[in-house]
């Protein structure tokens, strides 16, 4: 995608032409939001298949590997569909990352508050569609779309709330060195150099974010690396734990069958089946 922002709507019409294409996985170079107004989602994202009913809501990072399939239910179907640019809210960015981790999908139960969120989809169209169109009402009015999804968020599940506010820039720079050195053998003493603090205060930001410690973090990062890289080359087993920093493979199979709960042969496989039916 070219541009910064951009929105538009699914209907029946564009759901079955979606459906009858070549639908495979796929990974963007830009975040998405799909907001389910009608219909359903069959949605294939971390490595997990699921079917949502409408309303819902589902965030998809830039780089997941995913698939997704509107299907119409009662011949009908709405979908406002989202995309923008990591860096045209980079403040909010952050926050998607960790609240949507692993979870890229929201049933809202309150009518009501969902149906703002379409109001707002509304009124961003209505903005782009100006002779001049200023980005920076999208930006805030995108901003309040997360901003109510997170406080929906909050309400279904108030035992997961994360203290972001002193962290985030914290947390944002770890992220951002992380993907840089992912493939390097590099434990947390390394990253905690890198950002000019303790290995123990790195870890409790990470432990309060997303539940993990830095090294479960860094082991995370590799294996959806190497979960990608079983998907979508033909590299061999060795070949992808050697360009990941595991010197040995016996050592790589090791922690990817406990992380992933089978080994990396036993993925491949799986996941191809999934794929082609």
């Amino acid at each position: 995608m070219n541009e910064l922002f951009k929105i538009y709507q699914v209907d029946a019409k564009e759901a079955l032409r979606i459906q009858e294409s070549k639908n495979e996985m796929h990974q963007h170079d830009f975040e998405e939001l799909i907001i389910g107004v009608k219909g359903r989602l069959e949605h294939f994202i971390d490595f997990k298949a699921q079917t949502y009913s409408a309303p819902f809501v589902s965030f998809v990072a830039q780089g997941k590997n995913h698939r997704v399939k509107p299907i119409l239910q009662d011949n009908d179907i709405d979908f406002w569909v989202i995309r923008f640019k990591s860096e045209f809210i980079p403040e909010t960015t952050f926050q998607l990352y960790a609240h949507f981790h692993e979870n890229a999908t929201l049933t809202f139960f309150q009518p009501t508050c969902f149906s703002r969120l379409v109001i707002l989809c509304q009124m961003i169209q209505q903005e782009t569609q100006q002779s001049l169109v200023d980005y920076a009402v999208i930006k805030q009015l995108l901003s309040t779309i997360f901003i109510m999804i997170e406080s929906e968020r909050k309400k279904q599940f108030p035992d997961t709330q994360q203290q972001l506010k002193n962290q985030s820039t914290t947390f944002t720079s770890f992220l951002s060195i992380l993907e840089e050195n992912y493939r390097r053998p590099e434990g947390v003493n390394y990253y905690a150099e890198k950002l000019f603090m303790s290995a123990r205060n790195l870890n409790l930001i990470c432990q309060s974010i997303l539940q993990q410690s830095v090294s479960e973090i860094i082991e995370t990062r590799k294996l959806i690396e190497a979960k990608n890289l079983l998907l979508t080359t033909n590299k061999t087993i060795s070949e992808i734990g050697f360009e990941l920093g595991y010197q040995e493979k016996s050592y790589f199979t090791h922690v990817f069958k406990k992380k992933a709960g089978m080994t990396p042969s036993e993925f491949r496989n799986e996941i191809q089946k999934l794929i082609s039916e």
